[in-house]
């Protein structure tokens, strides 16, 4: 006769929490994918391990304003990857120095230039931290 009683509704919780931290997981992914993924004006970094490098054969600064020095001359940064694909630019390597106003994009910018103008040596110049 027991079989003919009512029983009581049981909620099970334990799917319940798989299906809230699915939620959480997914929500927390679509988040980081909302943030938008651009270059922010930092400055550039210091360096506890610089060391002195020999000068490099070739000298990329970036100036304040954003433009490009290549031995004291401003170029763009078509003139650059031109310049390098005149040299043997596979040997060449490549110090850019910045200053603390560059941008992250415009550091990128510059390394991009260089690498379509085939060079595979590229350092970037930072003073010790203790030097200011």
């Amino acid at each position: 006769m027991r079989y003919l009683d009512t029983r009581k509704a049981r909620i099970e919780i334990i799917p319940m929490i798989d299906i809230m931290l699915f939620l959480l997981v997914f929500f927390a992914m679509l988040t980081l994918r909302m943030i938008p993924t651009s270059g922010h004006v930092t400055k550039l970094p210091t360096s506890s391990t610089a060391i002195t490098m020999p000068p490099p054969k070739l000298l990329v600064e970036i100036a304040p304003d954003g433009s490009l020095l290549v031995e004291n001359h401003p170029v763009t940064a078509v003139q650059l990857t031109a310049l390098l694909r005149q040299r043997e630019s596979s040997k060449t390597s490549v110090t850019i120095a910045g200053n603390q106003t560059a941008s992250l994009q415009q550091v990128m910018e510059v390394i991009d230039a260089i690498r379509n103008g085939g060079a595979t040596e590229i350092g970037l110049a930072t003073r010790t931290a203790n030097a200011k």
